[in-house]
């Protein structure tokens, strides 16, 4: 008997059923959008930063009451009477016990109120945040689809709330109803004016955003194709076009967010925000004006804890933007 004859035309055929098959894995847009914002080391630790804000503020009862913190305990004996009242020793009394010193004539601890501040402004830029965009995309999507004079009328109350002097009416509010409101009263009623002002006369921004970008899904074949089926309008805005829009709105919020915490911080400076005794990082900056230039670190701590807190959510709104949206490149 003669052995079979292999011809050169075999070998390929017998080393490809000998070697195993290469899996070829398809990615979700949520995958490729994760692997692009990794590759953005300022974006990672902007969130990392955030991340770790947001325990913080969550944890920051929590903590106080593990550790024995108190935001309002006085230590008047760190505190030099014949220099009226500064702290002792240098950097603004700092030490073991008070790492970031103690604040000028009471000898309130500073990292205890830094905590405790923590979680107002988050919980107001939230808040604001939230509430924006609930109104700006629900009126900005309805513009956007329907168009005509529903657009027209959209775009016009989007016009007049931009004409707002947003400051000075944020003002008149907060001070309207320091007394009481609603049935509520002290830190409540500051918080909830707060986010109403904020979030309130600041909706048309996510809104022109959201209207351009329905705008260009309108015409897109997923939304004749619902059309065809027989979906209806609120079927279409809610199920098709919003999902398509998660993308924006995320990356808007993460923006909004540090402006809403610099606009609640501003106004707890001029004295119309969150009121004392309650810690609030710009009310904490209203109260070192006066010592800046005998006792500056009772300033920087505030401010440098606004300032983190604002280039963290900046970065990661930014790497976030070019994650989802790699053409903004």
């Amino acid at each position: 008997m003669t052995a079979p004859i292999k011809t050169a035309g075999d070998a390929p055929e017998a080393d490809a059923a000998a070697s195993p098959a290469k899996k070829i894995e398809g990615r979700s847009l949520g995958r490729i959008a994760w692997t692009r914002f990794k590759r953005d080391k300022a974006a990672v630790v902007g969130g990392i930063v955030v991340i770790l804000l947001i325990l913080l503020a969550v944890l920051a009862k929590p903590i106080e009451s593990v550790f024995g913190l108190d935001p309002d305990a006085l230590h008047q004996d760190l505190l030099d009477a014949d220099l009226g009242g500064l702290p002792l020793g240098d950097w603004g009394g700092m030490s073991w016990d008070h790492p970031l010193g103690v604040d000028p004539l009471q000898g309130r601890d500073l990292m205890t109120r830094v905590i405790e501040g923590s979680w107002v402004s988050l919980l107001v830029a939230f808040g604001a945040t939230v509430l924006s965009n609930t109104i700006g995309t629900v009126l900005g999507i309805m513009a956007g689809y329907y168009g005509g004079w529903v657009d027209t009328l959209i775009s016009r109350v989007m016009d007049v709330f931009l004409a707002f002097p947003l400051l000075l009416f944020a003002i008149a509010i907060s001070t309207s109803l320091q007394g009481g409101a609603f049935g509520l009263h002290g830190l409540p009623l500051h918080i909830v004016v707060l986010i109403f002002v904020i979030g309130f006369f600041n909706w048309p921004y996510i809104g022109r955003i959201v209207r351009g970008q329905t705008i260009s899904l309108r015409e897109r074949e997923f939304v004749y194709a619902a059309r065809s089926l027989g979906a209806r309008g609120p079927f279409i805005l809610f199920r098709e076009l919003l999902p398509n829009l998660v993308g924006p709105i995320l990356v808007y919020s993460t923006l909004l967010i540090p402006t809403n915490i610099l606009f609640e911080a501003g106004l707890s400076f001029l004295g119309v925000g969150i009121q004392p005794p309650q810690a609030s990082w710009g009310g904490m900056l209203q109260d070192a004006i006066r010592y800046y230039q005998v006792d500056p670190q009772y300033m920087v701590v505030p401010g440098l804890a606004i300032f983190i807190t604002v280039l963290a959510f900046n970065l990661l709104g930014d790497g976030l933007r070019d994650a989802l949206d790699p053409k903004s490149n």
